[in-house]
């Protein structure tokens, strides 16, 4: 277990960020077992569909709210997106333990990091952070979405299952990607606002509810701005076009 004493003498509040892409709470054992766990698990899976778009000034996620186990749908009110940062949210994709303890050790990362150094951290450290988390092992298998806000603008992150990340201006996670990638490239303008992002996206997951059977029962928007980040949801998807 790694402790801030073993940081090579780094002074957390001396302002130096060498250290900011690696997890405080310490390294993730077993990552092997881990992984062969995971691999036969039959728990609760969000077979899903989520989506992010970069809005100019903000950030609009979205995903559908249906969990499956197996065959059968296991809960249809799942909150797939959530806040992680003063700034910043993540969607999930995948097994739901592993996604909500990675959300949870997303929250106390970045807590620590703003007590330790006051000030809050970037968005390209949050998703360095969230793939170094994700090639552990501690994780597997969740692929998430990350969006968020900071003093360099907005940002939308594609985070694969082994921690691979890549910045794009809109991206798709969850096994009904295909059917909402497809809206998003017709219908994604650089120029578009968060109302039109919004309007944009509850298409894209829309068309994928309409074609995967693992995606459904409604709609969660997630709009991230300098100010903070909004959760809503709509079981009527229909009403929000």
């Amino acid at each position: 277990m790694r402790t801030p004493a073993d940081r090579s003498g780094l002074d957390p509040l001396s302002g130096d960020q060498s250290d900011v892409f690696g997890p405080e709470l310490g390294e993730f054992p077993h990552a092997d077992e881990r992984r062969a766990q995971a691999a036969t698990d039959e728990g609760m899976k969000t077979g899903t569909t989520t989506i992010g778009i970069n809005a100019g000034d903000a950030v609009v996620l979205a995903t559908d709210m249906r969990a499956s186990m197996g065959n059968m749908v296991s809960s249809k009110d799942v909150q797939k997106v959530e806040q992680i940062h003063p700034t910043g949210a993540l969607t999930i994709a995948g097994s739901v333990s592993a996604a909500q303890s990675l959300i949870e050790t997303l929250k106390a990362e970045s807590n620590l990091f703003e007590v330790r150094r006051s000030k809050q951290m970037s968005m390209q450290a949050l998703s360095t952070l969230t793939g170094n988390l994700l090639r552990s092992g501690a994780f597997y298998i969740v692929s998430p979405i990350l969006g968020g806000v900071d003093d360099t603008g907005a940002h939308v992150y594609s985070i694969d299952a082994l921690g691979g990340t890549t910045e794009e201006n809109y991206a798709v996670s969850g096994s009904g990607s295909q059917f909402a990638l497809g809206v998003l490239e017709q219908e994604f303008d650089e120029e578009m606002g968060v109302e039109d992002a919004k309007t944009v996206a509850t298409k894209a997951i829309k068309s994928a509810m309409e074609r995967d059977t693992a995606s459904g029962n409604g709609i969660n928007i997630a709009v991230v701005t300098d100010e903070g980040v909004e959760v809503t949801k709509e079981k009527d998807i229909d009403s929000l076009l």
